[in-house]
C-alpha cells in the first residue's frame, strides 16, 4: 500500500506543476501551453523511471 501511495502523491505533484504553469504563465497560448505540458510530463516520467521505479 505504500508504494501506491507514493505513486498517487507523485501524480499529484505532477498534475499540482501542469495546472500551476498553466495558470500562471500559459493561460491563453494553447501551442505554447502544450508544448510545456509535455516537456512537464516527459521530465517528470524520466524522472520516475531513472529514480523512483528501482524503489
Amino acid at each position: 500500500m505504500g508504494r501506491q501511495a507514493g505513486v498517487v502523491l507523485y501524480v499529484l505533484a505532477l498534475v499540482t506543476v501542469v495546472v500551476g504553469v498553466d495558470v500562471l504563465f500559459f493561460r491563453h497560448r494553447f501551442l505554447e501551453r502544450l508544448m510545456v505540458n509535455v516537456g512537464i510530463v516527459l521530465v517528470f516520467a524520466a524522472f520516475y523511471l531513472r529514480f523512483l521505479k528501482r524503489a
